[in-house]
This record gives C-alpha cells, structure tokens and sequence, in this order.
C-alpha cells in the first residue's frame, strides 16, 4: 500500500462515495497516511443536517448497498478520521457556494482547503478520484 494516498472525492453518487470511504477507512487503519479532499457533489453530504440523505445510485451496486444493509459511507468516513487519523478537507470553494459556515459543517471536516494547496502538499501522495 502507498504511504501517503490522496482520495479527491468529488461524486454524489452512492457507489462512488462508499468506494471512496472503504479506501479511506482500509487504508488510514492499515497505517497509510490518508488525505480527503471533498468538492462538488459529494460536498453536500458533508453539510450538517445532510449527512444522512440518501445519495442516489448509479446502477445496481448502489440498490444492492443500501438492500444488504452495508456500512453508510458517512460511518466509513468517519472510522477513518476517529481510528485511523484520516484528515478529510472540505473545499473551500464548495463550501462557498454552499454557503456553509464553518458551524455547517461535519465536525470530522478540518478547516477547508483549497484546490492549489491540496495539489502542492499532496503532490508525492499516490492519488485516487471518485
């Protein structure tokens, strides 16, 4: 595994979220520093209030999550940041446009981040889009 792994989560989607949390959760447990960046769609589950609705699916992966009753992304998130010391950055532009205060958002979020400073402290990191 990478030592350093930089997951840029920008999707809305049920499937691309939960694939994007099991990486941060194996991988931050597993002893790999991990980096979220969250922007675009997938910011808005970060919101205080939305962090349990419903992402919707791409196709049948993302029925069959929420059917066989797998872990929500949001507890996967989570688990990274409380167990394995994953830091998880909020987009400063999409909070932005959000118009999220720092009250707003998830408390597991740090400070927002900024697209240029993501890519220049992480630019030695193995990076991986959702």
């Amino acid at each position: 595994m990478a030592d350093k792994l930089a997951l840029i989560v920008t999707s809305g989607s049920r499937e691309q979220l939960q694939m994007a949390a099991m990486m941060a959760s194996v991988g931050s447990v597993s002893g790999t520093e991990v980096t979220v960046f969250l922007s675009m769609n997938a910011m808005t589950y970060f919101v205080r209030g939305r962090e349990r609705e419903e992402a919707p699916n791409d196709g049948e992966m993302g029925r069959l999550l929420a059917e066989k009753n797998a872990p929500h992304f949001m507890d996967l998130f989570e688990q990274a940041a409380e167990l394995g010391g994953a830091k998880i950055y909020p987009c400063s532009m999409a909070v932005d446009i959000l118009e999220a205060g720092e009250d707003d958002l998830n408390p597991m979020l740090e400070k927002p981040l900024g697209l240029t400073k993501f890519m220049s402290d992480f630019e030695d990191a193995t990076v991986l889009t959702f």
